[in-house]
């Protein structure tokens, strides 16, 4: 059984000012090609369909021409959702989906949604676990002590029975860590602060494979049977140096599995470079790459320069950030920083560190609550 492991895909994407959508229309299609160079007998789609929850219609337009292209090679698609997509909307024109063999799990409704196919050496079982949060759960066990997410995640997996003489496949979309061990992680993901997210490796016992997603680095965590696909673009520049991949996966017997890497190279990649604007601005620098290509520059000139952000879009026309690394801005950077921080409120302060850790804005109620709680705080001190 080979089964072609994709996640994160992140439609709808921006890097500031800059739509990715071009980019993710032109990877999609080259994943397209990888299909129907490999002809795997299933595609597995691990969560973070979409960037945001109401994804725009130019969004929506490209995942469905690449559904579209899927279904064509007459192969199984099987899909959840992610923390960054609408379980709804994900599990919009499921019962129609599926005859055309493409499985949608948007939605957790009590238990796993499960697939069977088989081949010479069997049948493989897929279990289907959209992301789920430790509430989601308890409306359906609440008899059970869910408090964290890994509680969340053994009462779904201890009520879903394996049949040991079968193979197993779960689609997951969580943190995964292995005895404390933490996945490499990137500036692009949104990983709460603390404990309770995380969920150890171990409640997979029993799984041939666990095909993951939420980490944009293509990598295993806790045994190469758990793994994460990664993104099939870079979406931070913390992720410059990544190779993006998708993963090829092949199960033969019980505890018989190999895995391949099927490289993905972008239509534009993200690249840092840094320097005097004078060498950057050469021809041995800037036609030694593509010109094209989403930059993160830092200027290291002491001197005061006019306007370098325009001379340098002549030559570069998709500068993400623009920054300088000298002496008198490190210490002007230093004491903004501090400054920043000392000049705002610790209401101030958390509306922005919830945004940020949320990606939605705190909302009025919720702004409410937490003002009165700092209000208290300070009158008990």
């Amino acid at each position: 059984m080979r089964f072609l492991h994709l996640a994160d895909l992140h439609i709808g994407k921006r890097l500031r000012e800059f739509s990715l959508l071009q980019d993710q229309e032109d990877i999609l299609t080259k994943i397209l090609d990888l299909v129907a160079i490999h002809h795997p007998d299933a595609v597995l789609i691990c969560g973070d369909i979409y960037d945001k929850s109401d994804p725009s219609a130019e969004a929506v337009e490209v995942f469905d021409q690449f559904l579209t292209g899927l279904a064509q090679y007459g192969q199984p698609v099987m899909l959840i959702s992610g923390n960054h997509d609408s379980p709804e909307r994900i599990n919009y024109g499921s019962g129609i989906m599926e005859k055309q063999q493409v499985y949608l799990a948007g939605l957790f409704e009590g238990q796993l949604q499960t697939i069977t196919l088989a081949d010479e050496y069997g049948e493989v079982v897929f279990h289907l676990l959209p992301f789920v949060k430790p509430a989601q759960v308890r409306r359906y066990y609440p008899e059970a002590n869910i408090i964290s997410y890994e509680d969340a995640l053994q009462v779904i997996l201890s009520a879903t029975p394996l049949d040991p003489d079968k193979r197993h496949v779960l689609l997951a979309h969580q943190f995964i860590t292995a005895q404390g061990v933490n996945p490499e992680r990137s500036e692009s993901e949104q990983i709460s602060i603390g404990t309770l997210d995380n969920i150890d490796a171990s409640v997979f016992a029993g799984f041939d494979y666990v095909a993951l997603g939420h980490i944009h680095r293509p990598q295993s965590i806790g045994g190469m049977h758990i793994r994460y696909a990664g993104s099939p673009l870079k979406y931070s520049f913390s992720e410059a140096l990544h190779h993006k991949s998708a993963t090829l996966v092949e199960l033969k017997e019980k505890a018989d599995i190999k895995i391949d890497l099927l490289p993905l190279t972008p239509l534009h990649d993200l690249r840092e470079i840094s320097g005097p604007i004078e060498k950057l601005l050469s021809p041995e620098v800037y036609l030694a790459a593509d010109r094209n290509d989403y930059l993160h520059i830092t200027l290291t000139d002491e001197e005061d320069l006019v306007d370098p952000l325009v001379s340098l879009r002549n030559i570069y026309p998709n500068i993400v950030t623009l920054d300088f690394n000298n002496s008198r801005y490190a210490t002007a950077d230093s004491e903004a920083n501090i400054a920043n921080i000392n000049n705002k409120s610790p209401l101030e302060l958390f509306t922005e560190f919830y945004a940020y850790q949320q990606n939605i804005e705190l909302g009025d109620s919720k702004r409410a609550i937490v003002q009165k709680i700092f209000q208290e705080m300070e009158e008990k001190h």
